[in-house]
C-alpha cells in the first residue's frame, strides 16, 4: 500500500537523472527515452538552453496570477501569435483545460451571436481529449467513462474519417468540430488532408467553429510546428499543451479574433496559468523549436526511424503488423496474439522506452533533439526485440 491514490499501472522503474534523450534509472541502467513523458519533453533532459531559462526567473519571480500585467507572457503570446493561424491566446497548465477553454469560447461564441441553443460538439471515435468530466464525455471512450455517469452533455461523436457521417450529425444545435489531426492515444492515426479540409468546408457552411486538439501533435511534433499545416488548413480554435514548454507544465487555447471577441474579463480564467516560470520556460523552448534547421531535422530524422521500422516490420510480419504516423509521431501494431504492454516491456528491458496506445499500437514519440545515432540505437533494440520473440515463427 502506498500513500498516492492507486490511478496508475506504473512500471517498476524510476529514475535519478536525465540528459538529452536519455534517462537515467535507479537501477544503474541507462535508457533511451522514445516515450518523452508521454511526447511532452520535447527537448529531452535539462536541455541546456531550457535550465538557463527557468533558472534565471525563479531567482527573480515565480508567480503572481493573473490579477496583473505579466510581460513574459504578453511576449509569448505574441510569439505564437506571429507563427499561428490565431491572434488571441489564453494559458493554462495541462491539455485538458485548453480543450475545456476551447469548447467554452466555441459556445460563448454563439451564444454572443444570438444562438445559444448552439452548444454541441462534434467529435471523432477513437479520440482523446483529456480526464476531466467534459473531456471524457468528449472522447467518448467507455474505458474512460465508465462509472463516471452521467455523461457531461453536448457531444456526439461519429466515426472516424467518415466526412458523410459527420455531415448528417449536425443539427440546430450543433456549434463546433473537434478533432485530433493526428489521434494519440487512440492508436497513432493520421487524419486524411482531404478530410480535414472537408471538415473546413463543412464548419464554414454550416456556420460551426473548428477546434484543433493539437496537444500531442503540436510544438514540432510532426515536423511542422503544428500538425494541421501539413494539410494547409487552419482551425477557429486549438488547444496545445504537452511540448509547449519541454516539460514545465503549460497548455494554451488559442483562437481567431472572430471567436475570442466573445469572452470578456470574468468569462473564464486561471490562477497559476501562464505564470513567470511557465512563461519563461514556453519562449525558450520556441526559441529553439523556430531555430534555422530544427523543424528540417525533425523531418529527417523521423524519415530514417520510419525506414528502419518499416524495414523491421517487412522482416517481423508475425509480430509487428503495422508502422504509424507521421514526423517524431510513430506507432508499432503489434500483430494478432501479440501485446502492445507485452511489447513495450521487453523494450524495456532492452533499455527503449515507449508508450502503449489504443489499437494495439505502442507509441514513438522521442525528443525531436534526436539525431542518427538515437535513432539507429532505437532501431537495433526494437529489431533485436522482434529477433528474439519465442512465437514469431508461430504467427508469421
Amino acid at each position: 500500500m502506498t500513500a498516492t491514490m492507486p490511478t496508475y499501472a506504473r512500471a517498476p522503474l524510476s529514475f535519478e537523472r536525465g540528459e538529452g534523450a536519455y534517462l537515467f534509472g535507479a537501477d544503474g541502467r541507462r535508457y533511451l527515452d522514445f516515450a518523452a513523458g508521454i511526447a511532452v519533453d520535447s527537448l529531452g533532459h535539462a536541455h541546456p538552453h531550457l535550465v538557463a531559462a527557468l533558472t534565471e526567473q525563479a531567482q527573480r519571480l515565480w508567480h503572481v496570477s493573473n490579477l496583473y500585467e505579466i510581460p513574459q507572457q504578453a511576449r509569448y503570446a505574441e510569439r505564437l501569435i506571429a507563427a499561428t493561424f490565431a491572434d488571441a491566446a489564453f494559458f493554462c497548465n495541462s491539455g485538458a483545460e485548453a480543450i475545456e477553454c476551447a469548447i467554452k469560447v466555441a459556445r460563448r461564441y454563439h451564444a454572443e451571436n444570438g444562438r445559444p441553443e448552439r452548444y454541441r460538439t462534434i467529435t471523432v471515435q477513437g479520440a482523446f481529449h483529456g480526464r476531466t468530466l467534459a473531456t471524457i464525455a468528449a472522447g467518448g471512450n467507455p474505458k474512460y467513462t465508465e462509472g463516471f455517469g452521467p455523461a457531461v452533455d453536448g457531444f456526439d461523436q461519429v466515426a472516424f474519417g467518415n466526412l458523410n457521417e459527420l455531415r448528417a450529425a449536425v443539427g440546430g444545435e450543433t456549434a463546433a468540430i473537434m478533432i485530433e489531426p493526428v489521434q494519440g492515444e487512440g492508436g497513432i492515426r493520421p487524419m486524411d488532408a482531404g478530410y480535414l479540409r472537408g471538415l473546413r468546408q463543412a464548419a464554414d457552411e454550416f456556420g460551426l467553429l473548428l477546434i484543433y486538439d493539437e496537444i500531442q501533435t503540436g510544438f514540432g511534433r510532426t515536423g511542422k510546428l503544428f500538425a494541421h499545416e501539413w494539410s494547409g488548413v487552419a482551425p477557429d480554435i486549438m488547444a496545445v499543451a504537452k511540448g509547449i514548454a519541454g516539460g514545465f507544465p503549460c497548455g494554451a487555447c488559442l483562437a481567431t479574433n472572430r471567436v475570442s471577441d466573445a469572452m470578456s474579463p470574468g468569462i473564464h480564467g486561471t490562477t497559476f496559468g501562464g505564470n513567470p516560470l511557465a512563461m519563461a520556460v514556453a519562449n525558450a523552448t520556441l526559441d529553439v523549436l523556430l531555430a534555422d534547421g530544427f523543424l528540417a531535422n525533425v523531418v529527417a530524422m523521423s524519415e530514417r526511424l520510419k525506414q528502419r521500422l518499416t524495414e523491421i516490420t517487412a522482416a517481423h510480419p508475425g509480430i509487428l503488423a503495422e508502422v504509424r504516423g507521421i514526423g517524431l509521431m510513430l506507432g508499432l501494431r503489434l500483430a494478432e496474439g501479440h501485446t502492445n504492454t507485452d511489447f513495450a516491456a521487453r523494450l524495456r528491458e532492452q533499455g527503449l522506452l515507449c508508450v502503449p496506445a489504443g489499437e494495439n499500437v505502442v507509441r514513438l514519440v522521442p525528443p525531436l533533439i534526436i539525431g542518427p545515432v538515437e535513432v539507429d540505437a532505437a532501431a537495433e533494440m526494437i529489431a533485436a526485440v522482434c529477433a528474439g520473440w519465442p512465437s514469431d515463427s508461430d504467427h508469421a
